[in-house]
């Protein structure tokens, strides 16, 4: 299987404006992965309103506490007249948010952002850069979308040169209760192809896909991989009936990793997925990056990224999913 053609495939995404001379200030930032974003380029204490919590996001939190400062807002259903008594220089905005039109009549700054894949994300990555202006923001964005081709090209190379032409069929579970999956045309789908493997969930487009689990049955995936917040197969109602998959019963189940962001959803971390599906889905492939190696990776990614220290208790339990 020749990988190497994914790592320069073109694809559509959305993260289009024109960037401003003087770099912004005091941001409010309405898309949850962008705030990821937003602090891999160093402006975390910046932001003064986001939709971001830290129940919800406990490592963003941790690697930025100054998040905590900002007003929590409601995401789609924001006032943007609370925006404006923050003094909000640019809005970041998932190019979906039914409230970009009234928020731009008020006279706020809106960017509309969002990707699908990593072409997509870098270019998201590099006008948020030039939209901050900081030398930071600048030399994040350059060095991030190295990491991120060489670990992509990097992984490829391994895998083409182990010769093996078995890509396992994986299952990307959202969430079990209620039973939600991943399909096509998606970062999901992106990283489960870069990582030489196939979405399992033959005909299925888009994010969070309600499914049954006589749909997940007849898909009968090589492997299965939930969600850091996905829950129990053990406490599923449907327990009985998911161990009569070959990939349970053989334990070819994974529980993904998290971090600043889910590593299997919009975030930079995208890059350290690409590194742990790869390394799960064909260990032969990558003989000399054991358990070891990707908590070191790990420790590098968040220092190199976002100035964090992580300790190797904290990449372990962001390695096994945990908070």
């Amino acid at each position: 299987m020749k990988l190497a053609r994914f790592v320069t495939a073109l694809a559509l995404g959305a993260c289009a404006f024109t960037a401003h001379a003087q770099p912004k200030t005091r941001i409010a930032d309405l898309w949850y992965a962008h705030n990821a974003v937003v602090t891999m380029l160093g402006s975390a204490s910046d932001v003064v309103a986001t939709v971001a919590r830290p129940q919800a996001l406990p490592w963003m939190f941790r690697v930025a506490p100054a998040l905590a400062h900002a007003q929590a807002v409601a995401g789609a259903t924001v006032n943007a007249e609370d925006l404006l008594r923050l003094n909000a220089d640019v809005v970041f905005a998932s190019a979906g948010d039914p409230t970009i039109g009234a928020m731009r009549r008020l006279g706020l700054d809106v960017v509309p952002v969002g990707f699908d894949d990593y072409d997509s994300m870098l270019r998201c990555i590099d006008l948020t850069a030039q939209a901050l202006d900081t030398p930071l923001a600048r030399a994040r964005a350059s060095d991030y979308r190295a990491y991120l081709q060489a670990t992509l090209k990097d992984t490829a190379q391994a895998l083409d040169a182990r010769g093996s032409h078995t890509a396992p069929r994986v299952l990307h579970v959202a969430s079990l209760m209620p039973l939600k999956v991943d399909g096509t045309g998606t970062i999901v789908d992106h990283w489960i192809r870069a990582a030489g493997a196939r979405n399992a969930a033959d005909g299925l487009t888009g994010n969070l896909k309600p499914v049954s689990i006589e749909q997940v049955l007849a898909w009968h995936p090589d492997v299965v991989i939930l969600a850091a917040n996905a829950g129990s197969i053990e406490e599923s109602p449907q327990r009985a009936l998911w161990q009569t998959l070959d990939a349970v019963r053989d334990g070819h189940v994974y529980r993904n990793p998290t971090g600043v962001f889910p590593w299997d959803r919009y975030g930079p971390e995208a890059a350290l997925e690409v590194r742990w599906a790869a390394r799960t889905l064909h260990p032969e492939a990558f003989p000399h990056d054991g358990a070891a190696s990707m908590v070191r990776q790990t420790q590098q990614f968040y220092r190199r990224f976002y100035g964090y220290a992580l300790s190797t208790a904290e990449a372990q339990r962001m390695l096994s999913g945990g908070t």
